[in-house]
């Protein structure tokens, strides 16, 4: 039997105004896998959110969440779905337990345990106002919140904001632990590109003007590849980007840099053919972060 995509998003067109964000998107999300939506700002990842979540209509397409119509969510799919929205806590005049205590009643899954286990770290009684917290610690309350829901799928929106780096990864490691456990979907974005490795099994990489690209992230980072070339390889002007070479960047020390979808003969091939001398090329590992910046470009 084949189970019905978590995200299921075909030929999203959405504008501002005169200005388009989307224009045909289409991907699907498979349930029970960690996915990673990753993009500059400005290409769209916060409003694709506020439509999968029914808060916009796009101009044209079909979103659906959990099978049912993004811009008609019923209720229970809503209680199925868990959504850090920009580190956003409404109710910021409650305390720690009168949160846990007000969320709890919609939720009939509501893990108290689960809350309190991250929130307790916090080292903090359960009389503190929310209002008088950090932006970090406020961000672990969103994110203890979220999770006691014990959700279907979770769609976190930059869920990094303020928090430090050791309770990021305590967070992350415990996000991957009840995923894995719960068979739940998580679709996530994170300004902090390091973090997605250690967490996604996909990812979609998404360019301004560009179709999208939704891979594993093995995947990608198998077939993505980049190569360095010696100060002086380049006589002339760059190629653009997207064509056998995806893109090539002049380092401030004059060396380039070739970022390719193509084995190291072709791309030889092909710097020939744009003016550029091959010599001396070798291929280089890469990170995730540092086959973002080379796929979508550093500006």
């Amino acid at each position: 039997m084949t189970l019905q995509p978590a995200i299921e998003v075909d030929g999203l067109v959405h504008h501002y105004g005169a200005h388009r964000i989307h224009d045909g998107l289409s991907f699907s999300v498979a349930p029970g896998r960690i996915l990673g939506l990753l993009g500059k700002n400005g290409v769209g990842k916060t409003t694709l959110i506020k439509i999968l979540m029914g808060f916009l209509t796009p101009d044209a397409g079909r979103c659906r969440v959990l099978g049912a119509p993004s811009h008609a969510l019923p209720a229970e799919t809503k209680r199925q779905i868990g959504l850090v929205f920009e580190g956003h806590l409404a109710y910021d005049f409650m305390s720690i337990e009168e949160i846990e205590r007000f969320t709890a009643q919609w939720y009939p899954k509501w893990r108290r345990d689960v809350f309190y286990d991250l929130v307790d770290r916090l080292q903090l009684p359960g009389t503190h106002r929310i209002r008088n917290m950090s932006e970090g610690q406020r961000s672990q309350v969103v994110l203890g919140l979220v999770m006691a829901q014990d959700p279907d799928l979770l769609i976190l929106d930059d869920y990094t904001m303020g928090l430090d780096a050791g309770y990021r990864r305590l967070f992350l490691d415990y996000l991957v632990q009840c995923a894995r456990e719960g068979n739940k979907t998580v679709f996530v974005t994170s300004h902090v590109v390091q973090d997605m490795e250690r967490l996604v099994d996909d990812v979609i990489l998404i360019r301004r003007g560009a179709r999208v690209l939704q891979s594993s992230l093995p995947g990608f980072l198998s077939s993505f590849r980049r190569y360095e070339l010696p100060p002086g390889a380049a006589r002339g002007a760059l190629p653009p980007p997207d064509g056998a070479l995806h893109r090539v960047e002049m380092e401030a020390d004059g060396r380039l840099e070739v970022f390719a979808f193509k084995d190291q003969p072709e791309v030889e091939a092909a710097l020939r053919e744009a003016g550029i001398d091959p010599t001396g090329i070798t291929p280089q590992q890469m990170s995730l972060e540092d086959a973002f910046v080379g796929y979508t470009g550093k500006y």
